[in-house]
């Protein structure tokens, strides 16, 4: 046991203490991780369970304006009203494959006289930034069939200019419309396969992938344990080293897997003669 005192020094508590802080963190970052998995699979779960789901009625879905859970993304409604064109809004800076463009807001009153917000796809950006023609929605009294998603809610500093909005802010498309609407969530136009080649573009398939989380947290908890696996060897190296210098009857070295101090050289047997003899020659 006596081989290896040398790790109650304070330096080696230190090494100790920072492997430790090192550790945790690296846990830290991998429970973090399991958690994104986690959220990412109850994503595969709700595209699986809702997408492709039978509509019911948006009145059964939403039984208050403000009521949305987020296990009903993606869940699959069906109403009957009027689009209101002259509410409609575009909302900026929407990417889809690989381009810029808005997504079309459109008020929907229904028949029972509450407006529930539907986004009916998406349109390019022009030359000047700005979105061009919007197709109009079908006139008068139609049938529509959306999937459910959650408001964005407002991004401090973007704000909306006119029929050019930031977010899909739901209680901002309400205030503009000055009716009761649905504030808990809005609902993504379900198009036909002849619809859904003309703008506004229907929004593509949300993809089925958990994403790397599970690899990443994995490499976080291993280099937690490296780092306890690198102090042992370096211990291990520095017991080495005292067993060699205690073999050689030399002090131990104190640092970590570090060859014993150089001793200082012995003085040669003769310096005194010579001092005498220099003393005689000059007198």
């Amino acid at each position: 046991m006596n081989r290896w005192r040398f790790l109650l020094a304070p330096r080696w508590a230190g090494y100790l203490a920072l492997v430790i802080v090192f550790a945790v963190a690296c846990c830290a970052l991998g429970t973090w991780q399991l958690n994104r998995r986690a959220e990412a699979l109850a994503e595969v779960a709700r595209i699986d369970a809702n997408y492709d789901a039978e509509p019911i009625p948006l009145s059964s879905a939403l039984p208050e304006l403000d009521a949305f859970d987020v296990d009903q993304r993606w869940q699959v409604v069906e109403a009957s009203g009027r689009y209101l064109v002259d509410d409609e809004v575009v909302v900026r800076n929407r990417p889809m494959q690989g381009s810029t463009g808005f997504e079309v807001i459109t008020p929907f009153r229904l028949d029972s006289g509450e407006v529930f917000m539907v986004d009916r796809g998406w349109i390019p950006q022009g030359s000047d930034g700005r979105a061009g023609e919007v197709p109009a929605p079908p006139a008068g009294e139609v049938d529509i069939t959306a999937r459910l998603k959650a408001g964005e809610g407002r991004i401090a500093g973007r704000t909306s200019t006119g029929a050019e909005f930031a977010t899909i802010d739901l209680d901002e498309l309400a205030a503009r419309v000055g009716e009761p609407s649905y504030t808990g969530a809005y609902g993504i136009l379900v198009q036909t396969s002849g619809d859904a080649q003309q703008p506004p573009l229907a929004q593509p398939r949300p993809e089925r992938d958990e994403g790397p989380h599970l690899s990443y947290a994995l490499q976080w908890f291993v280099f937690a344990l490296l780092a306890f696996i690198g102090l042992g060897w370096a211990a291990n190296q520095e017991r080495k080293a005292h067993d060699e210098a205690s073999d050689r009857g030399e002090a131990p070295s104190s640092r970590a897997g570090g060859r014993p101090p150089k001793r200082a050289p012995k003085p040669r047997k003769d310096a005194d003669a010579d001092v005498e003899d220099a003393v005689l020659d000059g007198r």
